[in-house]
């Protein structure tokens, strides 16, 4: 199982190679959300999203031997980009299953990083056979882009440096809301917290309509959603949590929060205009919940963790949504 030593070994092999990313605050969004918002920019995180932690802890923990053969990952895109990166900076081959209709500038990107993009449909095809279809057959290690341990515990790493820059600003206890698709970044967060500033609490943020894991964590058993697609939030639509995630959510995680696709984009729009970074919907959705759920406390720390949004979309988003 994943575990604070875990996460502290992942953090030794990616200490040089990953970027120490800022916790960053603005007076204005504090007015608009009604509460201190702190906002830990993953976005600023090699590849623009904090996928490049697990990759590497991913990539760099396998063996020599196993990991020369290359390696396979399916991803809507950030996942993708990360193990892309991490493959190419250990020189070995990478092949990425990724969906059809995944935004243009992960797919692009994710070839720009020099690995063989195979493309699926998401309502009709399942990327897991698909993956391990092709894994089998190359001999490539299936990295998944939350059920593997290494992958827990790079994302872990974001707890960490939460941990030490809130307590730097005077921060041990708040809500922390995590940006959650399958769990991986939300799992490894809560244990490196759980550990390190044990007064924090982790919520896990997600789309309304693709809420798998907030009605998980409600029923205590890993929930389905009825639907594939059809959120703006694609970095973070999955089927239901993982079969590794959801143990540690379900022990460690306060109960989940939803936030429309609307208020995604308005804090797309928020982050830009008081920030200055460039978040992806799915990357915002946490920061949403901070902004605009009133049930939180008065100090809240949300991951800012992708960043890589359409140019025409996030054109159209400052356009709807002005300062």
């Amino acid at each position: 199982m994943a575990s604070l030593d875990l996460i502290e070994a992942a953090a030794a092999r990616l200490a040089g190679h990953v970027r120490q990313t800022p916790l960053l605050n603005a007076p204005l969004l504090d007015r608009i959300a009604g509460r201190r918002v702190l906002v830990k920019a993953e976005c600023l995180q090699w590849t623009g999203s904090f996928k490049f932690r697990g990759g590497w802890s991913a990539v760099s923990a396998l063996a020599p031997e196993v990991r020369a053969r290359g390696v396979i990952a399916y991803s809507s895109g950030n996942h993708a980009q990360g193990v892309a990166l991490a493959a190419a900076l250990h020189g070995v081959p990478a092949v990425i299953v990724m969906p059809a209709d995944a935004p243009m500038v992960k797919i692009e990107n994710t070839r720009a990083y020099g690995a063989e993009v195979v493309l699926y449909d998401r309502e009709t095809e399942d990327r897991d056979a698909i993956g391990a279809a092709i894994s089998q057959a190359r001999g490539l290690t299936l990295i998944r882009p939350y059920d593997d341990m290494q992958v827990i515990a790079g994302q872990g790493t974001v707890g960490l440096e939460i941990a030490a820059q809130a307590a730097a600003l005077g921060v041990n206890g708040a809500e922390v809301i995590t940006c959650c698709g399958g769990g991986g970044l939300t799992a490894g967060v809560a244990l490196a917290l759980e550990a390190r500033a044990p007064l924090m609490r982790v919520r896990p943020a997600e789309p309304a309509g693709f809420d798998d894991t907030a009605r998980s964590l409600a029923a205590g058993t890993r929930l389905r959603n009825a639907r594939a697609a059809g959120s703006v939030c694609d970095a973070i639509v999955t089927p239901t949590p993982g079969e590794l995630t959801f143990p540690i959510l379900h022990r460690l995680c306060g109960a989940g929060l939803v936030v429309t696709d609307e208020q995604a984009l308005r804090a797309v729009a928020l982050a830009f205009a008081h920030l200055r970074i460039v978040l992806e919907p799915g990357g915002a959705v946490a920061l949403a919940a901070a902004l605009f759920d009133d049930s939180l406390g008065d100090t809240v720390i949300c991951t800012g963790s992708g960043g890589n949004v359409d140019p025409a979309l996030f054109a159209d988003v400052l356009a709807r949504f002005p300062a």
